[in-house]
């Protein structure tokens, strides 16, 4: 299936009057409708709530976009918490999953009234001696031996996130020993991932120890957070994730688990990221070179440093060129940046049209983790978001870094 592109080249040379490239697009209608598709898949769960990864596209008109679709924010650092907090979410529409964390976020989580989602058992105490301790809590589970991740997550016994099924245990009877009233239930074992069967074993595993800490602790678990990992398919050859597949086996195994019994009640959350926003972001750049040495070299005006996905991963992203969407893909060429980097590069051996400088090139599926892993190597700038209205009208949700931003922290 060809990927297609929301603008045209026409918009884009209107736009780079006043804005160059290189820049971000996020595609409004896209992020909306994909939103409502995942809230309705699981409007089964009376209490189903997606608690957005703001790590994926940190930006405050996404999260007020989001919030307005019934979204919370899953937050990890106390500037993900500002951040949701300044876009409007407050209190237990705020989930707050950290590790390694510092007392000051645990603050600054129960000011805002964040649901707290420990990652250590040790984190118990240091929650009660630093920021008191709330009426709710969450714990995530590491399940070790008895889960495999998949591709790229790996094995959940090397990870370095989550607690095992024994301290879940103790945890619980250690926060119902200190006047803890709500619990929550919080597991993470797969990232970008097609088949709908992980997301089915995971949630029977959290239904499975939600039915056990009800009997072995004495309490009730009053939501179970499913995580993220819902993938999106970057190549035209994959096949999206089968939701409806996902939702209902998920669906089957609660109705197994749970019956219509006392714990029927449970809420299931997810923390999707890159499933809501991943497919309806676009990187723009124009070329600037072409090199032809022993392989032909595409140069754009952007590098690693505003994309790193394909240079640190191996990450495939699509590559459209705008105008020449329906000529054939006859040169093999290296998509390239401009760091002192050899692994610099958007694209390895990909076939695409015949490209001159000037060309406009569209990588695709950009709309998580692309801006926000950007970096400053070499001095590179972080460019401009923009923000494509249902009216085909852009709006810059973030400007591009200038050079005294870039020099704004050194002393001279």
């Amino acid at each position: 299936m060809m990927k297609s592109v929301p603008f045209t080249r026409s918009q884009i040379e209107l736009l780079i009057k006043d804005h160059p490239t290189p820049f971000y697009i996020y595609d409004e209608i896209g992020i909306r409708k994909q939103t409502q598709r995942l809230i309705a898949a699981f409007a089964w769960n009376s209490g189903f709530k997606e608690y957005f990864a703001v790590k994926a596209l940190p930006n405050p008109a996404i999260l007020q976009i989001l919030k307005d679709e019934g979204c919370g924010a899953d937050c990890s650092s106390a500037p993900e918490l500002m951040l949701a907090a300044r876009a409007g979410v407050r209190g237990e529409d705020i989930m707050f999953t950290s590790n390694d964390t510092p007392e000051e976020e645990f603050i600054e989580a129960r000011r805002l009234g964040a649901i707290i989602n420990l990652d250590d058992i040790g984190h118990v105490d240091f929650l009660e001696k630093n920021a008191g301790m709330p009426e709710l809590i969450s714990l995530r589970l590491n399940p070790g031996p008895g889960r495999s991740g998949n591709a790229i997550i790996g094995d959940p016994e090397q990870s370095k996130f989550g607690m095992t099924r024994a301290q879940i245990l103790e945890g619980y009877s250690r926060l119902k020993a200190k006047g803890v009233k709500r619990f929550g239930l919080h597991a993470m074992v797969v990232s970008s991932e097609l088949g709908a069967d992980y997301f089915i074993e995971t949630a029977r595993l959290l239904f499975e120890l939600v039915r056990e800490v009800h009997e072995r602790v004495g309490i009730d678990i009053e939501f179970a957070n499913l995580g993220g990992g819902l993938g999106i398919p970057y190549t035209p050859a994959q096949s999206a994730l089968d939701l409806t597949a996902a939702s209902e086996g998920i669906r089957k195994t609660y109705d197994e688990c749970f019956g219509s019994g006392k714990l029927h009640r449970l809420k299931l959350f997810m923390e999707c990221g890159r499933y809501v926003t991943g497919p309806f972001g676009y990187f723009v750049a124009r070329v600037r070179h072409v090199k032809h040495t022993y392989k032909t070299y595409v140069g754009l005006d952007a590098c690693m440093a505003n994309l790193m996905r394909p240079g640190m991963y191996g990450a495939y992203h699509h590559i459209t060129v705008l105008g020449k969407e329906h000529q054939p893909p006859s040169i093999k060429s290296d998509v390239v940046g401009s760091l002192c980097e050899n692994n610099d590069k958007f694209a390895i051996d990909r076939a695409l049209p015949a490209i001159t400088p000037g060309d406009f090139v569209v990588i695709h599926d950009v709309g998580a983790y692309g801006h926000a892993m950007g970096f400053n190597f070499n001095g590179k700038l972080r460019s401009a978001e923009f923000l494509l209205h249902p009216d085909s009208s852009f709006t810059m949700i973030r400007r591009a870094e200038t050079l005294e931003d870039h020099f704004a922290t050194l002393k001279f």
